[in-house]
């Protein structure tokens, strides 16, 4: 592979980009349509991903969600973590799930229903509703961190000591402006984690 980023080729996300604020702005500006299932819908946005991973590796993956007090939602999994590149300059480069949209996904009128009956719009939308999230990454190349709010990076990725397992945590807050149902119990989201390649687990 090529170490041109204008080179890399685009799958998900298109990684050119770091943060598309006009198509966050387009998801705040019609939060009812992207996340029509409130919180809940934001959840099986993150959730989406690690059952992805899990499938395409031939494996089941674990997924730990975690309801706060203060009404964040903490999402942990033990896939391989998010791709990080290196460009040109040797400037780690993560792929721009946060801030951009999912080509798969979001334009598309026939893209997958998540359990909550719901169309499949990408972690973008979670970010963009979101007054703050942190996105921790482990891979065997390196862990780092980094903080949005309402989508757009606030900081930049933070190296993290190395650990001996990988997986992705996103942890965030919920903007309840913008959503219906901005709490969730264990007892109410337990019904909707129907995703046959995890094992899932809400603790909270």
């Amino acid at each position: 592979m090529t170490n041109q980023r204008a080179d890399w080729v685009n799958t998900t996300h298109d990684w050119a980009g770091t943060v598309d604020q006009e198509h966050l702005e387009l998801v705040r500006s019609d939060a009812e349509r992207f996340a029509a299932g409130g919180l809940l819908h934001l959840v099986l946005e993150v959730i989406a991903y690690p059952s992805d991973e899990a499938e395409s590796a031939g494996r089941r993956g674990t997924c730990t969600i975690t309801l706060h007090n203060d009404g964040s939602v903490a999402i942990e999994d033990d896939g391989r973590g998010t791709d990080t590149r290196l460009d040109e300059h040797g400037q780690p480069i993560r792929k721009p799930i946060m801030a951009t949209q999912d080509l798969r996904f979001f334009a598309d009128p026939a893209s997958p229903l998540l359990p909550d009956g719901h169309p499949r719009r990408g972690m973008s939308v979670v970010a963009a509703l979101s007054s703050w999230l942190v996105h921790t990454n482990r891979r065997r190349n390196g862990s780092w961190t980094q903080r949005y709010e309402y989508g757009v990076p606030v900081t930049d990725l933070k190296p993290l000591d190395p650990t001996p397992s990988t997986g992705t945590t996103v942890h965030f807050r919920p903007d309840p402006a913008y959503l219906t149902g901005a709490r969730l119990s264990a007892d109410s989201l337990r019904p909707f984690l129907n995703f046959p390649h995890l094992d899932l687990r809400v603790v909270g």
